[in-house]
């Protein structure tokens, strides 16, 4: 079962007379992971509690299997939410509940299986993230890293289609979160439910993503395949990606267009980042974008990486060379020669949002039957 597409158009959201973000476009391939990045304070969060139907937005639309769930009733939006499972950034697990109940709470709200079922869906999500034997252990007993694996679990137990995490490197060191990463790489491979996560961490935004974007000055600045950030020559996300001072991200404030062309000037000068990686290439983190993770041994290869394969090779024309020339090094050999000989057609069936090449996403499925 393939995770939904979830289509984002013209999304602005204000508070008051702050507004947050304006005219969000973007869309989530069903079963790919996306990473969401932006400076703190962008309002990544507030996007997240917009998808899920949390925040209303001023204007625009979400689309998520043929609904529009801004304009929707609430009942339908209470069924559209089933599609959901979300990781919030400290678990939100209940303090006087042991891991089991934690994780069976949805299970018992919103189904009515026998406790038999509960049983048998618990533990095998609890199996699934790590936990196993640790189901009578109170969130207080536990590490930072078990609390969102618990979490997690209890974000899989409705079987969602679509998965939100909130900042889940929140908190944890860089070893916890490399094993987060790699658990989420493996429960994609496992379920090929459409992730969403919303991060800092550039381990993360370098590693994991099918797709990356970034929310800046209160606008997507960019939406696309991994590569065409990872090559990208824009100030503001050479910055972010190397965390370096030079650039139009400032402490409280952007800086002037003055300011910032002189501090990249004098990098340049310099040859670049050479600690973090801005390479002669300008390839983020040196001249090759680097590899996504793989599922562990012994798992199913994930099936959304030949989806992405399938949908990027087709869109090779639309991209910058360096940006083309990367996702070019990451295609089997059987793609390549397929877009080289231009044979790539969309699949039967299928459906081609029109975006710009920032925020391209392609050809994805059309509906499932049910839905």
């Amino acid at each position: 079962m393939v995770g939904v597409a979830v289509e984002v158009e013209g999304l602005t959201k204000s508070f008051g007379s702050q507004n947050i973000w304006s005219d969000v476009t973007l869309t989530l391939p069903p079963g790919e992971i996306s990473v969401l990045l932006g400076p703190s304070g962008t309002g990544k969060s507030v996007f997240l509690k917009s998808l899920v139907g949390l925040l209303k937005p001023e204007r625009g639309s979400i689309v998520i299997s043929d609904t529009d769930i801004v304009r929707c009733s609430e009942s339908r939006l209470y069924d559209v939410r089933k599609l959901f499972g979300v990781l919030f950034q400290d678990g939100a697990l209940f303090g006087s509940m042991d891991l089991f109940d934690n994780i069976a709470f949805p299970l018992r709200e919103h189904t009515r299986k026998t406790e038999a079922e509960v049983r048998r869906i618990v533990l095998e999500k609890m199996d699934m993230v790590g936990l196993q034997g640790a189901e009578r252990k109170l969130p207080g007993e536990i590490s930072g890293g078990m609390r969102k694996r618990a979490g997690l679990a209890r974000a899989l137990v409705l079987d969602p289609e679509i998965i939100l995490f909130d900042e889940p490197d929140s908190g944890l060191d860089p070893v916890r979160v490399a094993y987060l990463n790699q658990l989420i790489v493996d429960l994609n491979a496992q379920i090929d439910a459409t992730f969403l996560i919303v991060t800092h961490d550039i381990g993360t935004a370098r590693t994991v993503p099918d797709n990356l974007g970034l929310l800046y000055r209160k606008h997507l600045a960019m939406f696309g395949p991994r590569e065409q950030l990872l090559t990208s020559q824009e100030p503001v996300v050479q910055q972010f990606l190397n965390g370096r001072r030079e650039g139009p991200i400032g402490m409280s404030e952007e800086k002037d267009v003055a300011q910032v062309e002189a501090e990249m000037a004098a990098l340049q000068a310099r040859g670049g980042d050479r600690h973090n990686g801005v390479g002669p290439k300008g390839a983020v983190g040196g001249d090759a974008v680097p590899p996504q993770l793989d599922p562990s041994p012994g798992l199913p290869e994930r099936r959304a990486q030949r989806r992405r394969q399938e949908r990027v090779a087709r869109m090779l024309h639309e991209f910058d060379p360096a940006t083309a020339d990367a996702i070019r090094a990451s295609l089997p050999a059987d793609l390549l020669a397929q877009a080289d000989a231009g044979v790539l057609t969309p699949p039967a069936g299928g459906r081609h949002w029109a975006t710009d090449s920032t925020q391209a996403i392609g050809v994805l499925p059309g509906p499932r039957d049910g839905r």
